[in-house]
């Protein structure tokens, strides 16, 4: 199931100019009858530098309004929204269907890039089955696409990270899954660990919190860890991003950082924001 929304950015700020919002009961017909609405039209918002349409795989708040926040001025996002709700296996295996709708109404709006977000999906799918679906995706519609796998594989490799240490909010065995995906994408993995916390309460996880849990798995590998990668938008914690660098000495790849870099880097933008790491301070090439 999805949610519309637009987000129009001006002057560095985001307001919301529509939604749609249901319950469980009922919302596919209500998504159907807005989108039958428009079908046809075109939106009449622009945005000087470039629009994207970003495709988020939960209704949680956090991560489009940290985005807007760090993208320059002139930049276009239109969010659209998935609905995981419990962030397990079975979600994730069926969800990559239900991108494929908003990928098409994007690309009818000509958004000049679309990223369907969410990691562990693509990552489920395996690096070699999400290759091929990019680029079923980019033949069918069009567009420039990239996901999150292949938005965290570009910016490792910018900052020149071969060998890393891997954190997650999921439990369990799926993070090897996880780490498997940047096994087969040529990285060497050297752990990728997981707080256990409910799915729903991510975004309560204090910065302090996920700092040790992220210099604990470090220090184990600390010979040989190159650089550290946080997996998920869900944690609140870009405030620890230059910390963990200076005091642990490599680069740490978030996902929203590196979206930035990569939506700026595909509009042919080059505006470095600080605070937030190497890749996007220095806007590495890659």
């Amino acid at each position: 199931m999805a949610v519309c929304c637009l987000v129009y950015r001006r002057n560095n700020r985001a307001t919301r100019a529509g939604s749609l919002g249901a319950g469980n009961g009922g919302v596919n017909r209500l998504i159907s009858a807005q989108l039958d609405k428009i079908k046809g039209t075109k939106l009449a918002f622009t945005s000087w530098r470039g629009v994207v349409g970003n495709i988020k795989p939960t209704m949680r708040p956090g991560s489009v309004e940290e985005l807007c926040r760090i993208l320059p001025e002139g930049v276009g996002i239109i969010p659209l929204f998935l609905d995981i709700q419990r962030g397990v296996r079975e979600e994730f295996t069926t969800i990559i269907p239900h991108y494929e709708p908003l990928i098409a109404k994007l690309a009818e709006h000509e958004v000049d890039i679309i990223h369907p977000e969410g990691a562990p999906p693509f990552m489920v799918l395996g690096y070699q089955g999400e290759a091929e679906l990019i680029k079923k995706w980019e033949k069918t519609y069009k567009r420039q696409i990239f996901t999150s796998g292949t938005n965290h594989i570009r910016a490792l490799n910018a900052v020149k990270v071969k060998r890393f240490i891997g954190a997650s909010y999921f439990p369990g065995k799926i993070n090897e899954t996880f780490g498997k995906y940047f096994v087969d994408a040529g990285f060497d993995v050297l752990g990728m660990e997981g707080i256990d916390v409910p799915f729903q309460e991510v975004g309560n996880l204090s910065a302090e919190m996920v700092y040790a849990h992220v210099k604990k798995v470090f220090l184990k590998h600390k010979d040989e860890a190159e650089g550290i990668y946080l997996l998920g938008s869900g944690w609140r914690v870009m405030g620890i991003i230059d910390m963990l660098e200076a005091d642990l000495g490599v680069p740490v790849i978030h996902p929203v950082p590196a979206r930035c870099w990569e939506i700026q880097k595909r509009l042919m933008i080059n505006h470095p924001v600080k605070g937030y790491g190497r890749l996007l301070s220095e806007m590495l090439p890659g």
